[in-house]
């Protein structure tokens, strides 16, 4: 199994900052690229920001400037520094990673629960 969990989420005003956090656990092969994507009510998932394992680095342009998606030390963890929070960042946030297991040949994205994140104006 493998499982991906998100924590760090919650209320904060406009202008302030959250850490989220990602760790991915079980029989996990590899793990490339890792993300974040968010989803506001009535709306479609949305990409915020990959990282590779080499460390190459891709945002929304909505999220440029403001958050930085880094890996962390321990393998297969991930985090989403946000800045300068906006009422429009508003969503529950989703750990992705594409992920291969141990004796298989196949790669699948591999999803958490999602964390809520409010910002109030």
């Amino acid at each position: 199994q493998v499982q991906l969990v998100e924590s760090g989420g919650g209320l904060v005003q406009a202008g302030g900052s959250l850490r989220l956090a990602c760790a991915a656990s079980g029989t996990i092969f590899s793990m490339n690229p890792m993300g974040w994507y968010r989803q506001a009510p009535g709306k479609q998932r949305e990409l915020v920001a990959t990282i590779t394992s080499g460390g190459t680095t891709n945002y929304a342009d909505s999220v440029k400037g403001r958050f930085t998606i880094s890996r962390g030390n321990a393998k297969y963890t991930v985090y989403l520094q946000m800045n300068g929070l906006k009422p429009e960042d508003t969503a529950v946030y989703y750990c992705t990673g594409r992920g291969r297991r141990y004796y298989s040949d196949y790669e699948t994205d591999y999803w958490g629960q999602g964390t809520p994140v409010t910002i109030s104006s």
